[in-house]
């Protein structure tokens, strides 16, 4: 019992430091274009639930240090934060997914319009990299930090893996396929998250690489859980529109599977996610507590 209360501290105090260190990321922004800043303020300060600052401060805390302690650690989770909100506007742009509704309000290019949103995904992810390159970490840390991060966002990662989906919609898949589609699309940018929370300190390279095969699981869990949400829940609940895939005729774990196989394929996700961290003890139960809040998520 007191163990859960602790991680359900560590979480709400986490998720707030990450927004506050948002805020003050964008106060020393002096710029002439203040209707982008308020749009991209409008994007960043949104909700959601911080899945991607949190495994970075999850796994910087891995060797018990405190995150005050471990230099540039709110840049990367801020930087990460800001690349994915990036994604999500872009993707909800009538070119892409066409979506009015993300974190229960309205999408950028609703509240705003296309050009915003097309500039407001551009301006978030340029701050995303210079939020990191201007941080207080070794140089040596900026450079394999900044090179693993880009990696993930392009065409090896995030945007390839957008670029296969949207190019399968109405197309058959094979389960290998889907899983390789959203390795890169969902899987990257949550495995480069831990690798930023142990590059930040130093951990070998061989304890990035164990760490990786946590991550791996994770991301997959994570776009398990998300298709099973979009066949079962509302939209008021998702925070978003609910059913999209399939009225965008899009493969998904569930189409491809059923409801019932692509659970229990969560579940198996969830374990090996769990058993790739044993080597860590007890140091890794925030990145065991982060595993069971992807696979719980109502959102």
């Amino acid at each position: 019992m007191v163990f859960e209360v602790a991680t359900a501290a560590w979480l709400k105090a986490s998720a707030e430091r990450v927004d506050a260190a948002i805020l003050e990321s964008f106060k020393h922004l002096s710029v002439p274009a203040q209707g982008l800043k308020e749009a991209m303020l409008y994007a960043a300060t949104g909700g959601g639930k911080r899945i991607r600052p949190l495994l970075v401060y999850a796994t910087a805390s891995l060797t018990g240090r405190s995150l005050d302690d471990v230099p540039g650690i709110d840049a990367c989770a801020v930087a990460v934060e800001l690349f994915h909100t990036y994604s999500l506007v872009h993707d909800d742009m009538p070119c892409m997914d066409n979506d009015d509704l993300r974190r229960g309000r309205a999408t950028v290019h609703k509240a705003y319009n296309e050009s915003t949103a097309l500039l407001v995904g551009d301006a978030l992810q340029t701050m995303a990299l210079g939020l990191i390159a201007d941080s207080s970490m070794a140089d040596s840390q900026k450079i394999r930090i900044i090179s693993n991060f880009t990696r993930a966002g392009g065409l090896e990662g995030m945007a390839g893996g957008q670029a296969i989906d949207l190019e399968s919609v109405g197309q058959p898949l094979t389960r290998q396929a889907l899983e390789t589609m959203h390795r890169l699309k969902t899987g990257a940018l949550l495995r480069s998250s831990v690798q930023m929370g142990g590059l930040a300190i130093d951990l070998s390279d061989e304890d990035l690489n164990r760490l990786d095969q946590f991550a791996s699981s994770l991301g997959l869990l994570f776009q398990v859980v998300d298709d099973i949400l979009d066949a079962t829940a509302d939209s008021q609940t998702l925070g978003k529109t609910a059913g999209k895939d399939a009225a965008a005729n899009k493969p998904t774990f569930v189409s491809l599977m059923g409801l019932s196989a692509a659970k229990e394929l969560a579940n198996n996700l969830h374990q090996e996610a769990i058993a790739s961290l044993g080597i860590w003890g007890e140091n890794a139960q925030l990145l065991r507590l982060i595993a069971d809040k992807v696979l719980h998520r109502e959102s």
